[in-house]
């Protein structure tokens, strides 16, 4: 059976001063870091500055992502690197949120109106919006249909925190609800489920961008 891999990829940083939980809206693109990073990314997937560790380059012959700008400005590169254009497919796209558009927080942020509060009231489905069980379904058709596409090679399909974050623990069988101070999906990093035809036989988690990210270097200097 063939062997295919398919690669999930969060966008880069996103420039965002006002600090609102962007969600969905439209006009959210990266950052001059945040391009920085699509950059490390696509150069980590070709192979650049790998032959000296033994690594091949990646055999990619299917780039799709979220319609939203800062997914599409990711995924941008990384076809570029493999003379591919870019896909799109609605089913990457960010989980919908009741509290788009708003700050989040206790201070000056929605949390302190109590207007709010009900759409808190369940961290299980969630109460404040998209039920996990629905974003790990939609991308998980979403890695089927590029896997399809890939059979043989490999994919990328660049997406969103959340919606990767809970497709892993889908594929790893464990609960959705979690802590969100806890994912594994730092930006631009790269979740890879790895097939025996249509079996999953492995995941993989790399950081690409990890000398890019806020805070790197103050901890390299540490």
């Amino acid at each position: 059976m063939a062997a295919t891999t398919v690669h999930l990829v969060r966008h880069g940083e996103v420039h965002n001063p006002e600090g609102v939980l962007y969600g969905r809206l439209p006009g959210y693109r990266l950052s001059d870091r945040g391009l920085a990073m699509a950059r490390k990314v696509a150069d980590h997937l070709a192979g650049s500055g790998l032959e000296d560790a033994g690594l091949a380059r990646a055999d990619i012959t299917v780039v799709v992502a979220s319609p939203l700008e800062r997914a599409q400005q990711t995924a941008a590169p990384i076809a570029q690197a493999f003379g591919l254009t870019v896909r799109s497919d609605e089913r990457l796209i960010e989980a919908d949120n009741y509290f788009q558009g708003l700050t989040f927080g206790v201070g000056d942020g929605s949390l302190r109106h109590p207007r709010h509060w009900r759409h808190l009231v369940n961290p299980f489905r969630p109460s404040w919006g998209e039920p996990y069980r629905e974003q790990a379904d939609r991308v998980l058709a979403a890695v089927d249909a590029a896997r399809a596409l890939a059979d043989g090679h490999e994919a990328v399909l660049v997406s969103h925190q959340l919606p990767i974050w809970v497709t892993r623990l889908s594929v790893e069988h464990r609960r959705l609800w979690h802590d969100p101070r806890r994912r594994e999906c730092s930006l631009a990093s790269v979740t890879s489920l790895d097939f025996d035809g249509d079996r999953l036989v492995g995941v993989r988690y790399s950081e690409p961008a990890a000398e890019l990210l806020p805070g790197a270097a103050q901890v390299a200097g540490a």
